[in-house]
Order: structure tokens, then sequence, then C-alpha cells
């Protein structure tokens, strides 16, 4: 992988997010290896792509990579410390003029609302939230990232993350997840103390753009490639939706940009009601060679039925 994922994308740093997604998703609509089966170069610049996308979609993790802190895999950069830079650090309990300040906190430590704040309280509100043994109080809440595929989010699914300790958890894809949505696992976050509660875990979701399908609201939309004569003369046409192919009516006459809508084939909304659409935008294209028949019929068709589209345009 190279060493630049701005380079992988074709960009520099100066790129935008969106910027970003764009150039994601057009080269995963030219490289994807379902596209391209027989061609390694494209299944590796689709990789790279996906790599580069992952690292720098996330504003924090690319501005991590930016100052140096992570490498291009998204491994951290080490610093070296000394002890004396610890020894000096505001962080160091044991460091000169260090104090306990009436139960309130450690001066010099800042905020006391963290979960160590919280028990020095209850001990001066007289054991309130106290176990017989100590104190008692609910585990943290812990927060994930997750990238799920695009149809996994559209049509609902199941996934499994790992926890920083090595084990697994289960996570269930609500059908019609949108993007930065935030599921709640509800005690699988950290242990409680004192025998209080786990905390719970907090799982946000980013969804991967997908070479042929993308969202707009509750409606999927599509570009559907259509040949000459599908578009003269109408025809059925196999048209690929989020749960399966349909077979599409083309009417006769059609233009490049003409929107058909199969009514129901869109995302479910996550809060419930009926599903959107999917609006199919037909994208008329040329033969890949012009035979001299296909060209001599055109010249003398041209002769009796010549139109002009762009009437009306002059200005």
């Amino acid at each position: 992988m190279t060493d630049d994922p701005y380079a992988s994308l074709g960009l520099t740093k100066t790129a935008t997010a969106d910027e970003i997604k764009k150039a994601y998703r057009k080269i995963a609509r030219t490289s994807h290896p379902d596209l391209n089966p027989d061609d390694p170069k494209a299944e590796a610049r689709f990789k790279a792509a996906s790599n580069a996308y992952d690292l720098l979609k996330d504003p924090e993790t690319r501005a991590k990579f930016d100052r140096g802190e992570i490498d291009a895999s998204g491994a951290e950069r080490r610093e070296r410390q000394f002890y004396r830079d610890y020894a000096e650090s505001p962080r160091n309990p044991y460091r000169s003029g260090q104090r306990f300040d009436d139960a309130e906190g450690f001066e010099g430590f800042g905020d006391t609302s963290d979960i160590f704040g919280d028990f020095l309280r209850q001990a001066r509100q007289g054991g309130a939230g106290r176990s017989q043994h100590g104190f008692r109080a609910a585990g943290p809440d812990m927060r994930f990232s997750l990238e799920v595929p695009f149809l996994d989010a559209a049509n609902g699914g199941k996934t499994r993350i790992t926890l920083p300790d090595g084990s697994g958890l289960e996570v269930t894809i609500p059908e019609g997840t949108a993007e930065g949505q935030t599921i709640r696992l509800r005690g699988k976050g950290g242990p409680g103390f004192g025998g209080g509660p786990a905390g719970d875990a907090l799982v946000t979701l980013s969804i991967r753009p997908h070479p042929v399908f993308r969202r707009e609201g509750n409606d999927i939309v599509i570009t559907l490639p259509i040949t000459l004569d599908e578009a003269i003369l109408g025809a059925k046409v196999p048209a690929p939706t989020i749960t399966g192919s349909v077979n599409l009516t083309v009417p006769k006459g059609a233009s490049s940009g003409q929107i058909l809508r199969l009514r129901g084939r869109g995302v479910k909304p996550a809060g419930g009601g009926a599903k959107g659409d999917q609006r199919v935008e037909l994208r008329i294209v040329s033969p890949p060679q012009i035979d001299d028949a296909l060209a001599a019929f055109m010249e003398d068709w041209r002769k009796t039925h010549s139109y002009d589209p762009r009437k009306g345009m002059a200005t």
C-alpha cells in the first residue's frame, strides 16, 4: 500500500471531504473487482482506494495522519518519551506540589466530572451509592466506529466488532440505517465498579459507498446504461435494485437523462413508514464500433428525419 492515501485517490492534502468521497466513488465504479473480474490491476487500485478512504473519511483520523501521528495503515507512530518529560507533566500524581483537596479532586487535575470525581462526591454525601464493601457505580460507556456495506445498511444485517480486550460483539444493523447513526448496546460497555452495572457500547455507523447505488433521502438512485435500439424501439431490460434484479420497461423514444421510477424499491425509514422509491436515470450508450451498415442507415435516415434537440438553447 502506498504511503500517501491522497495519491491513491488522485488527490492532494488540500482535498475537501466531498472531493475525497467523490474520488473514492469514481474509482469504485471503474475498478471494483465485481466489474473487472480478470483485471488484477483494477483490483489493486480498488483496494488502495478503499484503504485510503477508510483513513481519510474520518476527520479525526485524517488530522492524525496529516500531523504524522499515524501512518497510512492507521498504525500509531509512537513518540519517544523521557522520564523527565513525564516527571514534570501535570499528569504525574507524584509531582511536587500535587495535593488532595477536600475530596473534590486532585489539584492540578482539572475537571473532576469523571468517574473518580463521582466516587469522591458519593463519599462526601455519606455513602450514597455505596455497596457494603465500597463504592458502587455504573461502568463507563464505550464508543466504537463501524463501517458497514451499503446493502447491509439499506436492508439490515448482522456483523461483529472486536473489542479492545479481544472479545467479539455482534451488532445488528437496522434496516434503513443512515450515515452517522449510533446504535446503543445496553450493558456492553465497561464493567461496573463495586458491583455496579456495566456501561453501554455506543456504535456509530458509517456507510461504505456502493459502485452502483447511491441514497438520496429514502430513495435509491442508479444510472442505467441502455443501447441505441432499446432507446428508440423500447425494451424490457434488467435493472439492479437493493433486493435483486427486476425487469424495467424502457419506453419508445427514451432519452439519456430520462428518469424512470420503481415504486417502493427504496429504503425503509429507520423510524418506520413506507419505503422510498428507486429512481433510474437512463444513459444511452453507443455501440463500441460503428459499422458501415449502421452509418449508412443513419445517413439515409437523417436526410428525411433530421431534427434539432438543441433548438431554443441559443442565446
